[in-house]
């Protein structure tokens, strides 16, 4: 009943209220890397979703698009802004995403969504992780986010889907709003993220 149902209904009246509560802060930090990204304040990339559909994931744009004298895109570190630097480090990124839930593209809570180029290296225990809506954040996250090992993560992934509850969902909830108090597990421009999953790990 939570998985079928209640926990969509949940996710839409929490993303409405939260983006209503949110706007003032939205709105702030838009016009911030309006200003910084050359009027690109946002970053969308194609993501798979629930069954693998896939859909465009709505993030603030935290690096700008610098490149060098040969038109390839500049190291992360030397294109992420002071303004940018901080919404990562405060995990507003992330608050975009409220839309994504409010659409039925995601859910508070999941596993997340990584790139599509990477849906043919899952084997069929890890393919499980689409078998919900991928989440803004998940069991992996609260259990080591960015220094755990791929397979571990999936891990945590599979078992999250098979273990759906309510209760679960609010200690996640829990967790994530203590982490990101804390600033831990933040990944820093250069660090390793969903770029370095190979399928071997």
């Amino acid at each position: 009943m939570y998985k079928a149902i209640i926990k969509r209904l949940v996710d839409f009246i929490a993303s409405l209220f939260g983006l209503l509560i949110l706007s003032p802060i939205i709105l702030i930090i838009t016009i911030f890397l309006s200003f910084s990204n050359n009027g690109k304040p946002f970053f969308y990339q194609r993501r798979p979703g629930k069954n693998e559909k896939v859909f465009k994931i709505v993030k603030f744009k935290t690096m700008n698009d610098n490149t060098d004298v040969n038109g390839n895109l500049l190291p992360d570190e030397d294109r992420i802004t002071k303004t940018g630097e901080f919404v990562r480090r405060t995990s507003l990124d992330e608050i975009p995403q409220l839309f994504n839930v409010l659409m039925g593209d995601m859910s508070l809570i999941g596993p997340r969504p990584l790139l599509v180029k990477y849906l043919h290296l899952y084997n069929e225990e890890q393919r499980q992780r689409h078998l919900v809506r991928p989440g803004i954040t998940g069991w992996a996250q609260v259990n080591g986010r960015n220094n755990v090992a791929w397979k571990q993560k999936f891990k945590y992934d599979v078992w999250y889907v098979q273990n759906i509850s309510f209760l679960l969902d609010c200690k996640i909830l829990w967790l994530t709003l203590l982490k990101v108090i804390k600033s831990d597990d933040i990944l820093s421009p250069g660090q390793a993220g969903t770029e370095a999953f190979t399928g071997n790990d």
